[in-house]
């Protein structure tokens, strides 16, 4: 009978290829956040990756996390991750949690733009809204004149401070949730700034200059 010998090389390509596999059954949500622990694997070489703003040519003028506050209410945005709409990625996305092809915006979007945030409430009152109050209150920006509209996970819309795909919120005076949240947009990359309007103050800082 002969014996199948296998090399190092062949056990080495055959284990990464065995990490790979793990790593996108986890799902985007674990690959974005650098764990797929859950899945019995950990990725030790790679640093985590937090944007991939330059392969749209924009330039970071500073680093993630971006930490913006005003009287009380206080966002930080931990990654940004922008696909193609017909990605792969985005099909994963939306077998997961229900994300819809278009929005009552945004008809036929170009691009989905996946984030993770910390919303935080240091107010005496509560707040609670869904995720279209989070853009209007805190809305990003690409090029002057156009939005980015944040867009529903059916699956987990009626699911209040969902830390898998954020909508429906409501955070307690001390509160803060740690999630994602998913846009739609569809023009050209120029900049980006993150703004916040809320209460009497204005807030903004531009991740990538004008």
């Amino acid at each position: 009978m002969t014996k199948l010998k296998i090399s190092k090389t062949m056990a080495g390509k055959t284990a990464v290829k065995a990490f790979l596999a793990v790593a996108l059954l986890a799902g985007p949500a674990a690959v974005l956040s650098g764990d797929v622990s859950a899945a019995g694997v950990k990725a030790t070489a790679a640093p985590v990756m937090t944007d991939n703003l330059a392969k749209f040519g924009l330039k970071k003028a500073m680093d993630l996390p971006v930490t913006l506050e005003s009287e009380g209410l206080s966002y930080t945005l931990h990654k940004i991750m922008i696909y193609d709409f017909k990605s792969p990625e985005v099909k994963k996305l939306q077998q997961l949690y229900g994300f819809q092809d278009e929005t009552g915006i945004i008809g036929k979007p170009k691009y989905f733009i996946w984030t993770k945030v910390t919303i935080e409430n240091k107010t005496n009152k509560t707040m609670y809204g869904s995720g279209n109050d989070i853009q209007r209150l805190i809305p990003l920006r690409f090029k002057a004149g156009t939005i980015t509209d944040a867009i529903w996970p059916k699956k987990y819309a009626s699911k209040t401070n969902s830390t898998e795909a954020l909508w429906t919120y409501k955070l307690k005076p001390g509160e803060k949730i740690d999630s994602y949240l998913g846009y739609v947009y569809s023009d050209e990359f120029e900049f980006f700034v993150i703004r916040m309007f809320y209460g009497e103050n204005f807030v903004e800082k531009f991740v990538v200059p004008e």
